[in-house]
């Protein structure tokens, strides 16, 4: 066991030579490139989990955690590169899998029980018929997700006390955080984002987030090496959330036509500044005086504001935004 969270893996070893026939050379480099690439996907992937840990004091000596898996790409990976972050974490945990079987028509409930079975992961499976549920207190055409999140939820929290755990572990990466902040100011009227470790709504349970520093895209190509056996969200029939689609559509462009601009995003919430908006309970704005004292981060009231060079490079300014709610 390593004394870090974000030790790298040893490299890979040299590849051996390929046959002399141009067409399986060939072949040969692209697996071998494919296999680098994989390679550096996995350290990335297990620095930024280790960073996260780290970070926000996720994990700790003794934890029991409880990783939610759903069956889709996010919580498959943050199995995974948990149970590879157990073999070199310098603390020691246990780690249990539990999906919820909600009965939706047509889910395939044999998947993820041969899948961690395999895997020789600590698993519970929780049957509960919330579909049915859902679906006598929704009218028909209106979106089921709201209360099937909090009936899931609120059925979580129980299996979490009855299992013992410490810690509640859910897949969502970067741009779900990213997402949810700007829902939050588009639709919500609020500063608020997706905190990659909370206090749980019931006051009871201690929630993680370990992929919070981890892009879809790098989950996206890991489900496709590891060849995960997703199931599909869809099976309960609900309406897609067209807001968050929105968002999504929209970070996704601004990262394509001015590369940076996501990463500068994602810093900004690292970095708040209460002082500079306009919330009296985060800001005594009414008792502030002089200090006479100069303060280089204070605000120049007169001046123009500007920023430093690099957050610039390839970032023209912002094009007004056209939401339909």
């Amino acid at each position: 066991m390593t004394a870090t969270w974000t030790d790298a893996h040893e490299a890979l070893a040299p590849a051996t030579p390929g046959p002399t026939q141009t067409t399986q050379a060939g072949a040969r480099e692209a697996a071998q490139r494919a296999e680098r690439e994989n390679h550096k996907l996995e350290k990335r992937l297990c620095r930024q989990v280790g960073q996260a840990i780290m970070d926000f004091n996720m994990i700790e000596e003794g934890d029991r955690v409880m990783v939610c898996v759903s069956g889709g790409k996010d919580s498959y990976a943050m199995l995974d590169i948990l149970l590879k972050m157990q073999q070199r974490a310098p603390v020691n945990f246990e780690l249990i899998a539990v999906n919820l079987d909600q009965k939706q028509p047509g889910f395939p409930d044999h998947i993820l029980p041969t899948y961690l079975k395999q895997l020789g992961v600590p698993f519970h499976i929780e049957t509960q018929d919330t579909y049915s549920i859902v679906k006598k207190g929704i009218p028909e055409g209106k979106t089921m997700c709201s209360l099937c999140s909090r009936l899931r939820r609120g059925i979580l929290y129980r299996v979490a006390d009855e299992l013992k755990v410490t810690k509640i572990a859910l897949g969502h990466h970067r741009d779900d955080m990213l997402q949810t902040f700007f829902l939050n100011m588009f639709f919500g009227g609020k500063l608020k984002g997706m905190p990659p470790k909370l206090v749980s709504d019931d006051g009871g349970h201690i929630v993680i987030r370990p992929l919070a520093n981890v892009t879809e895209k790098d989950l996206v190509r890991w489900a496709a090496h590891r060849a995960f056996p997703i199931i599909p969200c869809t099976l309960c029939g609900s309406q897609e959330n067209l807001q968050r689609k929105q968002i999504g559509n929209m970070l996704r462009d601004w990262e394509k036509q001015y590369p940076g601009r996501i990463e500068s995003m994602f810093t900004a919430l690292q970095n708040v500044v209460p002082s500079h908006l306009m919330d009296t309970q985060r800001f005594d704005f009414k008792n502030i005086q002089t200090t006479g004292i100069a303060d280089e981060d204070g605000d120049k009231a007169f001046d123009a504001e500007s920023f430093p060079a690099p957050l610039l490079t390839g970032l023209p300014a912002l094009r007004p935004l056209v939401l339909v709610a």
